[in-house]
């Protein structure tokens, strides 16, 4: 299967070590994929709610130009881009007098038969559990991981068609294989305030506030992401809502391809994983610390 990768703006710029991480996994798994020539920003930042047809054509040209390219299947890590080529894909399809409208605009074909997978969906759906576990040389054993789904991901259910959208499991499964200890609690795929962080930061505040005070109060050592907008909301203004509610919370947020690296044995600093704001020091230190008494 030829596999096509649609990193987005944010792998690029602000999550850079979401791309750092991915590529070292995929490169331990000796796993190719191949950026999309080209690619546009998919207009998840502000163009689904300005203009209906720029923000179904805005996602349609890199799936054209993808498909144009003789590939199946289309990995986008980013669960806004995901989210976004995933709709414009379903509109496309169904809606034959937009599709004309949209590749007539974009003056290239699209047949919408590509699949398009977020980063969980690739991971487990393609790569597979066997595959993951086997590449598995450092276990994290004794460590508890919640995971945080958002938004994104799972909603709106008929587009996405991805996991149960009130409790979905497969970042859990993920956790799991590394060794680690999954967290059950209850706002896994409440709202973090995604990009009203700057128009809104009080709203975001309280939101993110509910999301990791709930998190540390189930025993979490640390949080795994697969969304640039949660990770910066989680790890970014962690400080602030700490000042804030003049509550500690000192939780680390990995992205989870960060997570599987380092349970792969992948040198700490060859993930990015520094580049975060909440320092993940003490959790690496439990991480050695484990792997010493195995």
């Amino acid at each position: 299967m030829k596999l096509a990768y649609y990193p987005g703006c944010s792998l690029k710029g602000t999550s850079f070590e979401y791309e750092v991480s991915l590529l070292k996994i995929l490169e331990a798994m000796n796993i190719e994929v191949k950026e999309i020539p080209d690619w546009n920003c998919c207009g998840a930042s502000a163009a689904h709610s300005i203009n209906h047809n720029l923000s179904v054509a805005l996602p349609a040209r890199n799936l054209a130009i993808a498909e144009k390219d003789g590939f199946e299947s289309v990995l986008a890590p980013c669960a806004a881009c995901s989210n976004r080529l995933k709709n414009a894909a379903y509109e496309l399809k169904n809606d034959d007098i937009l599709k004309e409208k949209i590749t007539d605009s974009l003056e290239m074909p699209y047949n919408s038969e590509m699949s398009i997978n977020n980063m969980l969906e690739f991971l487990i759906g393609v790569v597979g559990k066997d595959k993951i576990k086997s590449m598995v040389t450092k276990p994290l054993a004794g460590l508890k991981v919640a995971s945080y789904y958002g938004c994104l991901l799972v909603r709106p259910p008929k587009v996405m068609q991805f996991d149960d959208p009130e409790n979905p499991v497969t970042m859990d499964e993920l956790v799991a294989l590394t060794g680690a200890e999954p967290v059950n609690y209850s706002f896994k795929t409440e709202c973090c305030g995604a990009i009203n962080s700057l128009s809104k930061p009080d709203v975001v505040m309280a939101l993110t506030g509910n999301i990791l005070y709930d998190i540390k109060k189930h025993g979490a050592d640390l949080v795994v992401v697969a969304c640039p907008l949660c990770h910066s909301n989680l790890d970014v203004r962690q400080k602030e809502i700490e000042r804030k509610y003049d509550e500690k919370i000192g939780l680390p947020v990995l992205f989870i391809t960060e997570l599987l690296g380092l349970s792969f044995g992948i040198d700490p600093k060859n993930l990015a994983i520094d580049g975060h704001m909440v320092a993940a020091d003490r959790v690496l230190k439990k991480i050695e610390g484990l792997t010493n008494q195995q």
